[in-house]
């Protein structure tokens, strides 16, 4: 089980440029060989699940470096969300746009992806309501 008062601020990095990196390395493989290999609404869902993906990429590598009154446990609650949900969101729905490829039966996949994106929703709003916390302390000072 992961101690989530221990996640150290290089997870953040690490976590962060390796969902990036592979949305970059999946959107380059579906603009230069999927989108010959499955259908435009399948590749339209796939461009989906690479745009979420490299938005929260690209977000955790933020909280990484946001400054230390940020970092606590609400931060780390938000990386979890957003890493959990690009799992769920992005992955099941990358797997689902390509199934006329793999031809695995991964129906069962489509009640992930709302999940995945609520996950994501959820780690907006608790990072917007840290926030406001932490405007709050600042003011009470």
């Amino acid at each position: 089980m992961i101690d989530i008062n221990r996640i150290s601020p290089k997870v953040f990095v690490w976590a962060g440029s390796l969902i990036t990196g592979l949305g970059v390395i999946m959107g380059a493989l579906g603009s230069h060989w999927l989108r010959e290999q499955i259908s435009l609404l399948d590749m339209q869902s796939f461009e989906t699940a690479i745009r979420y993906q490299l938005i929260h990429g690209l977000a955790i590598l933020v909280l990484g470096a946001l400054p230390k009154p940020f970092q606590g446990m609400m931060l780390k609650l938000v990386f979890h969300f957003f890493w959990i949900g690009v799992l769920l969101f992005s992955g099941s729905i990358i797997l689902l746009s390509t199934r006329s490829i793999t031809m695995l039966p991964l129906s069962w996949l489509g009640p992930v992806t709302p999940v995945g994106g609520l996950f994501m929703i959820t780690g907006w709003i608790m990072l917007f309501i840290s926030s406001i916390r932490l405007v709050g302390e600042k003011e009470e000072e």
